[in-house]
């Protein structure tokens, strides 16, 4: 774990949420964070889909290069 939580912890942790918030509020804070997530998640995908259909549809730009040439008379300074 990257926060070196051992249970001793986990169970204070768990203790003084329920005396802060209350046995009633726990469910509904947890919800309430589950649907957060979920939709945050559904949104990451929808933009996901977005890009790669854009990056799909967008049609490959070709560049061609052209070159003009000019008489040598022209380039020399009199």
């Amino acid at each position: 774990m990257p926060f070196n939580l051992g249970p001793v912890e986990i169970g204070l942790i768990v203790v003084l949420v329920l005396l802060i918030f209350g046995p009633k509020r726990l469910p509904e804070m947890a919800r309430s964070f589950g649907e957060a997530i979920q939709e945050f998640k559904k949104t990451g995908k929808k933009m996901q889909a977005d890009v790669k259909s854009a990056l799909e549809d967008e049609p490959v730009k070709t560049t061609t290069t052209t070159t003009t040439t000019t008489p040598d008379s022209a380039n020399k300074i009199s």
